[in-house]
Parts: C-alpha cells; sequence; structure tokens
C-alpha cells in the first residue's frame, strides 16, 4: 500500500523538511489529508485536467505538477509538489462543484483499480479542497508526502 499523504507547507525547503520526521507530515504537525494510493503524478494530474477542463498532457506539463522534490533513496519517503493552477482550481471550487468532478475522476483508471467509489472520491475532493483553501489563506502551497 502506498501512503500519499497531502499537506500544506510554507515553500519547497519546509515541504521537503518533512523527511526529516519519522512519519512523515502528520508528525510534523502540518496540515494533512491522508489518502491511501491517490498518486500525485497521475491521479492528481488527472484531477486537474478534470477540474479545469484541459488535456491530461496540459495539467501533467504545468510548472509544480508532480515535480520530484526529493530524491527518494532506497525506498525512503519523498515530496512531490502540486500546481498552483490545481491548488486555485480546489480552493475556489463549490461543493456542488466538488460533487460533480467526482464521478469523472473516480472512473479514471487509477482511481477504478484502487476501488474507489464516487461518494469516496467525493470525500477526498472535499478534503482536498479544504486544504487548498486553507493552503491559500495562509500564502501556502501543496505538497505530497510518497511512501511506499
Amino acid at each position: 500500500m502506498t501512503l500519499c499523504d497531502y499537506f500544506s507547507a510554507a515553500d519547497d525547503q519546509a515541504a521537503v523538511a518533512v523527511l526529516r520526521t519519522p512519519g512523515g507530515p502528520g508528525q510534523a504537525e502540518l496540515e494533512v489529508v491522508f489518502l491511501k494510493n491517490i498518486d500525485p503524478v497521475v491521479a492528481i494530474a488527472q484531477l486537474e485536467a478534470v477540474m479545469t477542463g484541459c488535456s491530461y498532457d496540459e495539467a501533467s506539463e504545468r510548472p509544480r505538477s508532480g515535480q520530484l522534490l526529493s530524491e527518494p533513496e532506497d525506498g525512503s519517503p519523498f515530496v512531490i509538489s502540486l500546481s498552483d493552477t490545481l491548488i486555485d482550481a480546489l480552493a475556489t471550487a463549490s461543493q456542488g462543484d466538488l460533487v460533480r468532478f467526482a464521478e469523472p475522476w473516480s472512473t479514471t483508471d487509477e482511481l477504478r483499480q484502487i476501488g474507489l467509489s464516487v461518494q469516496a472520491t467525493a470525500a477526498a475532493l472535499k478534503a482536498l479542497a479544504g486544504l487548498a483553501q486553507r493552503a491559500q489563506a495562509s500564502d501556502q502551497r501543496l505538497y505530497c508526502w510518497w511512501a511506499l
């Protein structure tokens, strides 16, 4: 099982600093959304495509989208950044929008493979949107601590 802990931090340096904390961002007293198996590269770029109406390729090529900020060493956790475009889309989406986006996102291969229902996908979106709103209010960005 892959642990994907999405969290907010002031900048890339602060985000990478969570690697020095055993257990990741939750143990570093950062605000975290725990989403097992929702990878920050493919699945999150697919979410951005769904939410912004662009193609997957466009979403995955945006600055900071799935950018590796630390080099993994022998299976150790690493940190990935999320695009500012996705953070904006999450932070400004209404609850109705999040419910509407949950269905197409839940039908992507990555989410179907892990068996995420539309309801679970909607709950994950609502949690990510709340994290994005609070991050923007604090002038922070979003990241994923990924442990295989």
